[in-house]
């Protein structure tokens, strides 16, 4: 599936917010490495480098137009590419730190397992993923794609990522690495301009997988219907904009410090 870091930043503002809540949950950190897992655009990685400069700061993303313009944005520092869901965490990092891309990999809590025990101790792992699948705006996407204008060319399959598990799971899978497990839940309410403009969002990141898969001259139609049942289940306040409600799943685990040996 291709991104486009153009798309992505046309809400910037509010997809940086939850980074930046984030990291304010992130303890100082020891030295060592620090990396952007899923830079994107290099938004969350501006963050990391302004609350830690003196960590050395790697960008990793799979996307090859998010990357350029996560190097465009910051062409002092590095950035990699690779695929999380086999990235081998190098040993000895200080943080990493992962805004809005976990929950794209369904197996992601091994990989959550496996960066905590690569962390130095006293070193953390920053996870922020939409926990929004049950919103109109994602709801509807499937809706659209099962009607029968457009059934056919998904062939019965549902394009929604796979629901995140319940907190209680990434806490009892995670306590086992770490000396520190914080979760929490964050519901955002972005007041947009209108009804279009939540498509435009989610064009950017949920909505890609369906337009993906249409042939380009259906893209058009699938849009149009997808864009009056938004209009519907997100009616106009008093000034004409919209609300969008946004739930959204933050993780801060710290690796164990090994413990003072008292003196004979």
């Amino acid at each position: 599936m291709a991104w486009s870091a153009a798309q992505y930043v046309k809400f910037e503002d509010e997809r940086t917010r939850p980074a930046r809540d984030l990291i304010a949950q992130v303890p100082d950190l020891p030295a060592g490495p620090a990396f952007d897992l899923g830079c994107g655009p290099g938004n969350s990685t501006q963050l990391i480098l302004e609350r830690f400069p003196n960590n050395p700061l790697t960008g990793i993303d799979s996307d090859d137009d998010m990357l350029a313009a996560a190097r465009n944005r910051l062409p002092d520092l590095r950035f990699e590419k690779a695929d999380l869901a086999n990235w081998m965490p190098p040993h000895g990092a200080a943080l990493f730190f992962a805004n809005a891309v976990f929950q794209w990999l369904p197996k992601h809590i091994a990989i959550l397992e496996r960066l905590i025990d690569a962390l130095v101790p006293g070193g953390a792992l920053a996870v922020q993923m939409p926990d929004n699948l049950d919103e109109p705006s994602h709801q509807l996407m499937q809706e659209t794609a099962e009607e029968p204008a457009f059934a056919q060319a998904y062939g019965g399959w549902t394009l929604q990522r796979m629901p995140l598990p319940p907190p209680g799971t990434y806490v009892e899978r995670l306590t086992p690495h770490a000396a520190r497990v914080d979760i929490w839940h964050t519901v955002y309410y972005h007041p947009l301009a209108n009804a279009n403009a939540i498509v435009e969002w989610v064009k950017g990141t949920g909505l890609r997988p369906y337009l993906d898969a249409l042939p380009a001259d259906r893209r058009t139609d699938y849009l149009a219907a997808y864009a009056e049942k938004i209009r519907r289940a997100y009616p106009a306040m008093a000034d004409g904009r919209v609300l969008l409600r946004f739930p959204r799943l933050f993780i801060v685990a710290t690796a164990p410090t090994p413990p003072v040996s008292k003196a004979p």
